[in-house]
């Protein structure tokens, strides 16, 4: 636009989430709520986010942080809600206790205007005129329905709550590709069921967790089946819990002495257990079906939360589709082990309601690239891959999604690298393994159902290459459904000529 030409860009980072944004800077999620319940505008400034930052995530206008990628807690977070995000701006460098930032020899108070090109990621001082784009649109949709009729690719979305859910499905989203089960632990309402995770995490005997996981159940089966009515009909992929334990260790005082209360135990006993759920390298540590192998209890809650929830369902004419994902899986006998837990819940779920069957599958996250080599192994004791592109560009390149800000744009500019791997498929590498999981997988399991989860499923060039390697279906973040579904019939009319 005009006038972004008119004013000098300060700084520039990854374009997280598209559109643009105004507001007066804030530092803390706690402020962002404040702020906005006075009625103003504000971008919450971090150096990075954490999961307890959302509602003031949700507050804000946009997110800017210094760390991170384009699968950064902001990134996902963001694109899931169609917030405007620029993460990875390594020229701010934020301090959080002085509540100010700097950008080379400028500096921004608490309060001072900013304004965020989230397409672009583009930073600029002062508050620059919005235009609204509007969510309505009937020539789009009725264009999109044109494209419907020529796709073969299903069109998901990654959604985490009811509301994520029906938006989705109102932008055309065929089912979900990814409800991520840990989610309902922050944000809005989350405050309770939050409070008997950390119980859970911190109990030190089979004895307090087992009174924790069933304490845990209801608030568990409360959402799985709000979002499996709000996608009626249609499925719905659970990924069991996924993140290291150590995420949801609360970080406040008071929150800490709430929590060693509610187990029996002294702050210094706490800090204890706290200190052992600390690992050097969590994203590839206790984590995803590791925890479901240790604490086999969990993984039975978790399912049969899944299971009550559809049989409620069906007892009410709904038409539940949940499919069970398990994540992390680098071997066939990780996925055997939890199969065996979640087929005797199952089992158990059918006597107790007096049903015959409940509609579902099994299947597993291919994340690591042992599991892609692997794939004709795990595909027999899997009905359904779905491609988990993150953790996937992450393993395969040896590069770490939050840190990659401080490299990157150097290896873009100086043509190192095409492109950023986290925002595409990067086709010569990890799309070789996803190739090669997708052929070994079908040999074994010819009815093996193909998605892909991670955020590449909303990019045009990764949906071109899904759609060629044969995928069933790829899925987005809600607000990059319209995309998707553009670019599957335009792959699908491209291979016809």
């Amino acid at each position: 636009p005009k006038v972004e030409r008119e004013h000098e860009v300060l700084a520039k980072g990854l374009p997280a989430g598209p559109g643009g944004a105004t507001g007066q800077a804030v530092f803390t999620a706690a402020e962002a709520v404040i702020w906005y319940n006075q009625g103003k505008r504000v971008i919450l400034v971090r150096e990075e986010t954490n999961p307890e930052d959302v509602e003031g995530m949700r507050a804000a206008q946009a997110i800017l942080t210094a760390r991170g990628g384009m699968t950064s807690h902001a990134a996902l977070v963001a694109r899931g809600w169609g917030k405007c995000c620029i993460v990875g701006c390594g020229a701010v460098h934020v301090d959080s206790a002085k509540r100010e930032f700097r950008i080379g020899d400028r500096t921004f108070k608490e309060g001072d205007w900013i304004t965020l090109n989230g397409t672009k990621g583009n930073v600029y001082a002062g508050q620059l005129p919005m235009m609204d784009a509007g969510e309505e649109n009937k020539v789009l949709m009725d264009f999109l329905k044109i494209c419907d009729a020529a796709r073969k690719l299903g069109v998901r979305t990654n959604a985490d709550t009811p509301a994520d859910a029906a938006k989705a499905r109102s932008f055309g989203a065929e089912g979900i590709g990814l409800f991520r089960t840990e989610h309902m632990f922050y944000g809005k309402g989350a405050d309770e069921p939050l409070f008997v995770l950390r119980k859970m995490i911190m109990s030190s005997s089979p004895q307090e967790r087992k009174k924790a996981v069933d304490e845990l159940f209801r608030y568990v089966k409360k959402d799985i089946k709000s979002t499996l009515e709000a996608m009626d009909g249609l499925p719905v992929v659970i990924r069991l819990l996924d993140p290291p334990l150590h995420e949801f260790v609360p970080h406040d005082p008071d929150k800490q002495a709430s929590l060693a209360r509610a187990l029996g135990i002294d702050m210094a006993e706490l800090s204890k257990r706290a200190d052992a759920l600390r690992e050097s390298n969590p994203m590839m540590g206790h984590r995803g079906v590791r925890l479901g192998v240790t604490y086999p209890e969990v993984t039975a809650m978790q399912a049969r939360a899944i299971f009550e929830a559809a049989a409620e369902l069906l007892k009410d004419g709904r038409k539940p589709h949940p499919e069970i994902m398990v994540p992390v899986v680098c071997d066939a006998n990780e996925l055997k082990h939890q199969k065996e837990i979640i087929t005797a819940v199952y089992k158990e779920t059918l006597a107790k309601f007096g049903i015959k069957k409940i509609r579902h599958m099994v299947g597993t996250m291919i994340e690591i690239p042992r599991a892609a080599l692997l794939s004709g192994q795990i595909a027999e004791a899997a009905e359904f891959f779905s491609f988990g592109t993150n953790d996937l560009t992450q393993m395969t390149f040896g590069f770490s999604r939050d840190d990659i800000g401080g490299f990157l744009p150097e290896y873009v500019s100086g043509k190192i690298l095409a492109g950023d791997p986290f925002q595409s498929i990067d086709q010569a590498g990890v799309g070789e393994l996803v190739q090669l999981s997708i052929e070994r997988g079908r040999k074994s399991n010819k009815s093996l159902e193909i998605g892909i989860c991670g955020e590449q499923g909303g990019d045009p060039a990764s949906v071109a290459f899904c759609h060629r390697v044969g995928m069933d279906y790829v899925s987005c973040s809600p607000f990059r459904v319209p995309i998707a579904r553009l670019a599957a019939a335009q792959a699908a009319i491209a291979k016809k000529k």
